[in-house]
């Protein structure tokens, strides 16, 4: 009983587990894109800071001038 139990268990494993379709499903990132996507990433990070430091310094101006 015991060794069909075995027996049974690597059928179910050795199905599940091919090396054809584990090289078949196995899709590799192509590291331009990614690199890309970094820049770009830094890019908008860097923007959105700048316009943020416009942003509170013209509000910091425009607070002074009402309040002189």
């Amino acid at each position: 009983m015991k060794y069909d139990y075995l027996k049974s268990n690597e059928k179910k494993s050795s199905s599940k587990y091919d090396k054809d379709t584990l090289k078949e499903n196995n899709i590799s990132p192509d590291i331009n894109i990614l690199l890309n996507r970094v820049k770009v990433n830094r890019i908008n990070e860097f923007k959105k800071k700048l316009y943020f430091s416009a942003a509170a310094s013209a509000g910091l101006i425009v607070f002074g001038f009402v309040i002189f």
